[in-house]
């Protein structure tokens, strides 16, 4: 997926879900693994409010796969500045 589809998909319908993954996008995401970019994109066909609830700490995704990225995600949401 290129850069420009990447920013609106990661534009969400939730404020906090934008404070998250906006600034990842632009800091963090660029410096992933290739492997790491897609779980990032397919994390983005995920509904909103089971990003809140991944990203609140609620709740985890049942998938391994997803889990990674959104423990890179928690991981680094205090880094990004």
């Amino acid at each position: 997926m290129d850069r420009n589809r990447l920013f609106w998909a990661s534009r969400r319908g939730m404020l906090e879900l934008d404070l998250i993954l906006q600034p990842f996008l632009e800091q963090i995401y660029p410096g992933l693994e290739d492997a790491d970019k897609q779980r990032y994109q397919r994390l983005l066909d995920s509904e909103d409010q089971d990003l809140f609830a991944w990203f609140l700490r609620r709740e985890d995704p049942a998938d391994p796969e997803m889990l990674k990225i959104v423990q890179i995600i928690r991981d680094t949401r205090h880094t990004i500045r």
